[in-house]
């Protein structure tokens, strides 16, 4: 997987109507990211074709009911999926207080770092 930064597209699934838009750094296994509310850090871990990881999603500024889902919340997130040089795709799991919410994840890639 290729360092650098990316767009991220997330689609959220089962019933829960939202998509959203950022960016992430993706370097040597750390992940910083974020958008206009939220800030993004964690780890991942490539081989193959396939990666994993973890983020911990965090607000930083006040989603006023915009994203009322994630808004007010530390939230925790495991995904995997695969990746090419162009990009990646990945399914995650958030744990939003005590609601568990999947979506889907589009990455792609934009400049080295």
């Amino acid at each position: 997987m290729k360092n650098g930064l990316y767009s991220i597209r997330i689609e959220m699934l089962d019933g829960v109507h939202g998509i959203n838009t950022g960016v992430m750094v993706l370097r040597d296994g750390v992940i910083l990211g974020g958008d206009s509310f939220f800030y993004y850090v964690g780890s991942y871990s490539f081989a193959d074709g396939r990666w994993k990881g973890e983020i911990l999603n965090r607000e930083h500024t006040k989603t006023f009911d915009e994203r009322p889902v994630f808004g007010g919340k530390e939230v925790s997130i495991g995904f995997s999926g695969a990746y090419t040089d162009d990009g990646a795709e990945g399914s995650a799991t958030a744990l939003a207080g005590k609601r568990s919410i999947r979506f889907k994840a589009d990455l792609r890639f934009l400049a080295d770092a």
